[in-house]
């Protein structure tokens, strides 16, 4: 219902077939997200550190592929885009670099890969391992938060504030980003990140929150 209320209120579509949407978390409740995309007839491309999270959603039959390679997941994002193929893809890495490299097909060939946009990483626990910085990998990052918190936390506010301005950049050119209710804007305000709505109070950010703007 998100997916396609999004759809209907961002770009006022009924039919979501050749649209593209791109999230991260495939834990809990999260990993509904695979199926939704699906359900709802568009292309998904939802990025996961945690392999045993990823394989569960496979084996589940919720992502109907995945991958470690973002050459390929750009590459099957264009072909179901072009043919308008309902796909579920897990990117099995850190969303950051698949936002900046939607980012990097937008700069180099003019193109727009992407239609909606959120994110269902467990932000309200960012420094305990339910956010991993994407400057590490995901083992290194989990020694690292048992070895050095302090640093953790730096590194997890280095790459909000990276996730951040990869999603201005593309919501910028017509991306549709919403906040899922999972602190993700809140703690990317805190690590510095441009989220705050221009011309308004610091209370309001630029994305809207899809408990009151879509499913409202």
């Amino acid at each position: 219902l998100t997916v396609l209320n999004a759809g209907r209120r961002y770009l006022k579509a009924e039919d979501l077939s050749g649209k593209v949407f791109v999230t991260s978390g495939l834990g809990g409740m999260s990993g509904a997200q695979a199926k939704a995309a699906v359900i709802a007839g568009c292309v998904g491309i939802i990025a996961e550190v945690d392999e045993a999270a990823l394989m569960k959603r496979y084996k589940q039959g919720w992502l109907m592929e995945i991958s470690n390679n973002l050459d390929h997941c750009i590459a099957r994002l264009r072909d179901a885009r072009k043919n308008k193929i309902a796909l579920s893809l897990g990117y099995h890495g850190n969303v950051v670099d698949l936002w900046e490299r939607l980012v990097y097909e937008l700069d180099t060939t003019g193109e727009l890969l992407v239609d909606l946009g959120s994110d269902q990483t467990s932000c309200h626990n960012p420094f305990s391992g339910g956010y991993y910085p994407v400057q590490l990998g995901f083992e290194e990052a989990k020694q690292l938060l048992s070895t050095n918190p302090g640093k953790f936390r730096t590194l997890v506010q280095e790459s909000l504030r990276r996730h951040v301005a990869a999603i201005n950049r593309l919501a910028d050119k017509g991306m549709f980003f919403w906040d899922y209710g999972n602190a993700f804007l809140l703690e990317a305000q805190r690590a510095g990140a441009d989220v705050v709505k221009k011309g308004a109070n610091k209370t309001e950010f630029r994305y809207p929150s899809y408990v009151q703007h879509i499913m409202g």
